[in-house]
């Protein structure tokens, strides 16, 4: 199950399980104290019924009482009035003690063999109880002895009331409320820290955390501001350092270019303007890498179809061979430029190394969530396999399509992924069994 799978689905699991089983243990002993309670109670009121019996043969005259035994209830009782051979030695059970406590010193109590007759002999209400079957002696102040036949009820508990059921249900409902609640309220530190990891991979300037909490999260909270805080200072560090560096070269190389037009030697001339043109690109493309690295361009509402209808069409209008179909009709959150940046970049690779450049656009869905596909095809040799992934390295070249014959630096796609990466996305690449290869972007569509 996916709930068990989360840190919150398992705290409330853990939560949940752990009340209950109290709950339940509780109970157990509450049913128990009751039962107990119970079973004292109707030995008292057996023995109350049996000493008021007792007391009343004992206040009759001899010759009434096998009348009075006639009418009288004695439910779980039978006495008889014939002399029985008793034995002060026999030993006294609990129920006959508890018996003669009551009735006192005047009246002799003790515990006699079970008579399966006698017992028998009970109604078949009292046979129904369970319990053990006694047979006790007891000798009036008149010195007649009867033989009185007990059977203690020991019945069940009473049953519970229909209502009970609502209440149990009612309960654990309450506990499965609070116990979600707390495992929510436990966990959304721990996702608003993921959360916030995952948002630095696209924006390194977002806000930082609000620091406050248990003083764990606050802990947790402070380091991951800091370790913000240091890694937009070194991206910073670098992109200023490469930009600089970058910039500053455009001035002397411009300079290098106007004393070159002077040069007599005409084959001379061309080789070294040819050279010069070479690192003014390079130049060129380090400073689109530093701008790549650095996301300080906002967010804006933008419609991704226009976007690559207009991209499409600059290269069209430059002579490429470009063409683009499909529409999404989404509005997302973007940065225009740098996104221009990156498509610009793969349609150029998709034309300078395969001649032509189809470019698509799909929508997909994984897990709830939306993506834009932007696929680019072209109909060069392809990239070998196993260097599909380092195409992306900075100033990585193949031998077959991305020679310096080309004109290529090896800059274009790593500035592209970056700019991907900056969007949440990224930049995948596929060799195509009729030739060619395929550039995929694939970006998260976050509604404007």
């Amino acid at each position: 199950m996916k709930l068990m799978q989360s840190m919150s689905g398992r705290i409330f699991g853990i939560l949940l399980l752990g009340v209950v089983s109290s709950t339940v243990l509780t109970w157990w002993l509450a049913f128990g104290e009751r039962q107990k309670t119970f079973e004292q109670f109707r030995e008292s009121r057996a023995v109350e019924r049996a000493e008021q019996l007792v007391l009343a043969l004992d206040a009759l005259p001899a010759p009434s009482r096998q009348a009075f035994l006639a009418t009288a209830p004695r439910l779980g009782l039978r006495v008889t009035t014939l002399p029985v051979a008793s034995s002060s030695e026999a030993p006294r059970s609990v129920y006959a003690a508890a018996l003669s406590d009551r009735l006192g010193k005047r009246f002799r109590v003790q515990s006699l063999p079970p008579d399966s007759e006698g017992c028998n002999s009970l109604p078949a209400e009292a046979r129904s109880l369970r319990g053990p079957c006694e047979e006790l002696g007891i000798t009036l102040r008149d010195g007649t002895e009867l033989r009185l036949t007990s059977l203690p009820p020991r019945g069940p508990l009473p049953p519970f009331r229909p209502d009970f059921i609502l209440y149990l249900l009612a309960f654990l409902c309450s506990i499965a409320v609070l116990a979600y609640l707390v495992a929510r309220m436990t966990t959304r530190p721990l996702r608003q820290l993921a959360q916030a990891a995952t948002d630095l991979g696209n924006d390194i300037n977002r806000p930082a955390l609000p620091e406050r909490g248990s003083t764990e999260i606050l802990q947790a909270t402070k380091a991951f501001n800091a370790m913000q805080s240091r890694i937009r200072q070194h991206i910073q560090q670098r992109t200023h350092m490469l930009a600089a560096i970058t910039h500053d070269l455009q001035t002397p190389l411009t300079r290098l270019r106007l004393r070159l037009e002077k040069v007599g030697d005409t084959e001379l001339r061309d080789k070294l303007i040819g050279d010069l043109s070479a690192m003014q690109t390079m130049v060129k493309e380090g400073l689109d890498l530093a701008r790549s690295m650095d996301s300080n361009e906002a967010l804006r509402p933008m419609d991704l179809d226009s976007l690559l209808d207009s991209v499409c069409a600059d290269a069209a209008d430059a002579g490429q061979d470009v063409v683009f179909s499909g529409k999404s009709g989404i509005t997302v959150m973007a940065r225009p430029q740098a996104l221009r940046r990156c498509l610009t970049n793969l349609i150029d690779n998709a034309v300078k190394y395969g001649q032509f450049a189809k470019v698509s656009l799909e929508t997909s869905s994984d897990a709830g969530s939306k993506f834009m596909h932007i696929r680019i095809r072209d109909g060069g040799s392809g990239i070998p396999e196993d260097q599909l992934q380092k195409v992306f390295e900075p100033f990585y070249r193949t031998e077959t399509s991305r020679s310096r014959d080309t004109g290529g630096t090896g800059l274009g796609l790593t500035i592209a992924q970056n700019i991907a990466q900056q969007h949440g996305g990224s930049v995948q690449l596929k060799n195509l069994h009729e030739g060619g290869l395929e550039v995929q972007l694939i970006l998260p569509a976050k509604p404007a």
